[in-house]
C-alpha cells in the first residue's frame, strides 16, 4: 500500500531557494508507484500545498493536515527538504515529535546541537584519529575582545556564523585588520560567530546514512575551487568548483575517513542522510572535521546525488530505502 507523504520545503533563511531546488530534485526520483507525494511550501506567510489545477491549500497545523475539496489528508511521515531554520534547527523536528508523525532527519536534540558548529565540534572533538582547529567562539553582545581574538589565534583564519549553512555570511581572514568587517558580516546572519583557525589540506565530503538497518558510508568527494574558500557561489554555480567523485584516495585513507565519520554519526545520534565536511592535513593525512550538514543538499549539483551515482545506486531506490528507514 502507498505511504503519504508531505515534502516540506521553503524555510524562513536565505537557504530557502537551496531548498527550493533540493526538493524538486526528491520530487521527480520518489517513486509514484510507492509513494503519494504532496509537496509543501512554509515561508514567513504560512504553510501550503499547490496544487495544479487550485488555489493554494494553508496546511492545517493543529495535526498537520490538508483540506482537500472536503477530503481530509493525514500523512504517514515528512520529507523534509528544509535547509536552514526551520528544518535543520530542530525546530519542525520537536513540533513532528508532538505529532507522533515520522519524519527523515535526526531528531529536535541532534538537529539543534549540530546547527551549532562551535558545540558540535566539542562533542567530536575526542573522537580517535579526529581533530579539529583551533577556534574562538564569540557572541553577538558578549564581552569579547577583538585583540585578544588576535592574540589567541593565528592567521589566515574563518570567521562563520555558528547557526548558519551554505556559506552565506562567511569570510577568510589573511590580514588582522579584516577582523572587524568579517564580524560585521557573520552578525547579519547569527548572533554567535566562530572564528577557526585555517587548516591547509585537501578538501573533502561524505555522504552517512542510515540504510536497511546499517550505517552506511557514500563515496567520499573531493572539492577544490580557485575561489578562497568553498562558498555559496561555489557551491551552487556549476563549474565554480572541481568535484572528484570518488576523490582519489589510499584505501588505507579511505577505510579510516569511514570509521571516523561513523563514530561521529552515532556520537551524535545521527538518523537519516547527513553530510559531513572535513580536511586532509599533511602527508599521513590528519582528519579535520569541519562540520556537519544534517540536510544536507540534493539539488542537481549537489554531492549526495553525485556520492549515491557513485556507490551504483539510483535516487529513487535511496530515497526509498531513506523513507523505508525513517519512516517505515
Amino acid at each position: 500500500m502507498k505511504k503519504t507523504i508531505a515534502l516540506l520545503t521553503g524555510g524562513t533563511t536565505g537557504e530557502w531557494v537551496v531548498s527550493v531546488k533540493s526538493a524538486a530534485t526528491i520530487a521527480h526520483h520518489l517513486d509514484p508507484n510507492k509513494f503519494d507525494v504532496y509537496k509543501i511550501m512554509l515561508t514567513q506567510q504560512g504553510w501550503f500545498y499547490e496544487p495544479a489545477d487550485s488555489v493554494k491549500i494553508e496546511v492545517d497545523r493543529n495535526d498537520f493536515s490538508l483540506n482537500l475539496k472536503g477530503r481530509k489528508v493525514m500523512f504517514d511521515g515528512v520529507f523534509i527538504a528544509i535547509h536552514g531554520s526551520p528544518g535543520e534547527d530542530g525546530k519542525l523536528q520537536g513540533y513532528f515529535d508532538m505529532l507522533n508523525l515520522p519524519y527523515t532527519t535526526c531528531d529536535a536534540m541532534t538537529s539543534a546541537i549540530t546547527m551549532n558548529k562551535g558545540y558540535t565540534k566539542a562533542i567530536v572533538q575526542d573522537i580517535d584519529q579526529l581533530f579539529v582547529a583551533k577556534s574562538a567562539q564569540i557572541f553577538k553582545n558578549g564581552n569579547y575582545k577583538v585583540d585578544q581574538i588576535k592574540k589567541d589565534l593565528t592567521l589566515p583564519y574563518f570567521v562563520k556564523p555558528n547557526n548558519g549553512g551554505s556559506s552565506i555570511g562567511m569570510s577568510k581572514v589573511t590580514n588582522q585588520y579584516d577582523l572587524p568587517g568579517a564580524l560585521d558580516k557573520a552578525f547579519k546572519e547569527d548572533n554567535q560567530i566562530l572564528i577557526e583557525e585555517f587548516i591547509a589540506g585537501r578538501e573533502f565530503t561524505v555522504g552517512v546514512v542510515k540504510l536497511d538497518g546499517k550505517i552506511t558510508v557514500l563515496p567520499i568527494t573531493e572539492v577544490e575551487t580557485a575561489k578562497e574558500f568553498f562558498d555559496f557561489e561555489a557551491k551552487y554555480t556549476p563549474g565554480v568548483a572541481k568535484e572528484t567523485t570518488p576523490a582519489v584516495l589510499d584505501e588505507e585513507i579511505n577505510q579510516r575517513v569511514a570509521q571516523i565519520v561513523t563514530e561521529v554519526y552515532q556520537k551524535l545520534n545521527c538518523r537519516g542522510i547527513v553530510r559531513i565536511d572535513f580536511i586532509l592535513k599533511g602527508g599521513v593525512g590528519d582528519f579535520y572535521f569541519i562540520e556537519i550538514n544534517t540536510i544536507p543538499g540534493q539539488t542537481a549539483t549537489s554531492f549526495i546525488p553525485q556520492q549515491v551515482a557513485a556507490m551504483g545506486m539510483n535516487l529513487s531506490d535511496f530515497y526509498t530505502k531513506l523513507l523505508k528507514e525513517t519512516i517505515g
